[in-house]
């Protein structure tokens, strides 16, 4: 079974031109499934060719502003008399997320109240989910105290997504043979901040995870101004890519 994975946002929390706030959409046995939706994801979809009609499930790895900043706009735009929506749709985030979700709701109201389709709203330590033709592994990381990084697989193929994460254990286990890792690589060499990776740090996490395949995202903007190909590929002999918001990559 073929899965396409699409980079809709591959930027951060810094506003810029080039990239997106954060959000992956990976599709798989006749589900869209969104990871993260931060502000702009709906706009870059539409412009994708991408309903948010069409979205099945949205997962969240973790409750910054950044990687949630479209999830009440898109609740919003399916209120809409023209987008009616029929199909359910599953929201998802970490440990914490239906308080997260309820403030929400206190805030907006009937706003964000679905009005024709059901809204399954629910939060996740981690562990294995099962949708027929496709199954979702998630498990803790290295960031804030519950974010998650996440695993789509589906007839022999896989796909593992990172998340915010620094280097542990739990995503090199998570990513083991996966056909294609999406990792974050925030900041360039030389800058590494706490909770996040640089490109050796993603190329470590690659090689050890024996993928042969690293898109990279979530990318500050002096990861623009920098090579960052060339650390990765020092610990990394498989195939390495950059991410620009709309990258597609087809696993077949």
């Amino acid at each position: 079974m073929a899965m396409e994975v699409i980079a809709i946002g591959t930027g951060t929390a810094i506003p810029s031109a080039r990239r997106g706030a954060p959000c992956l959409l990976v599709r798989v046995g006749g589900a869209q499934v969104l990871f993260d939706c931060g502000a702009g994801s709906l706009r870059t979809l539409a412009g994708l060719g991408v309903s948010p009609l069409a979205i099945t499930h949205l997962y969240f790895t973790h409750l910054h502003p950044d990687h949630t900043g479209d999830l009440v706009p898109l609740l919003f735009a399916l209120r809409n008399p023209d987008w009616r929506r029929e199909a359910p749709l599953r929201v998802t985030g970490p440990v914490g997320f239906l308080s997260f979700f309820g403030h929400l709701e206190a805030a907006y109201g009937h706003w964000v109240a679905p009005s024709s389709y059901e809204l399954a709203v629910d939060e996740w330590a981690g562990g294995i989910r099962a949708f027929g033709a496709w199954q979702l592994r998630a498990a803790p990381v290295r960031h804030l105290a519950h974010s998650l990084a996440y695993r789509v697989e589906a007839e022999g193929r896989a796909v593992a997504f990172t998340g915010d994460t620094d280097y542990c254990a739990s995503i090199v286990e998570l990513a083991r043979g996966a056909d294609l890792l999406v990792s974050e690589c925030s900041f360039p060499e030389g800058m590494k901040v706490e909770g996040h990776l640089t490109p050796s740090l993603a190329g470590r996490i690659a090689a050890e995870a024996g993928c042969p395949r690293l898109l990279l995202t979530h990318f500050y903007p002096p990861c623009d101004a920098t090579e960052i190909l060339e650390p990765c590929r020092q610990v990394f002999a498989g195939e390495v890519q950059v991410a620009e918001d709309g990258t597609r990559v087809v696993l077949d």
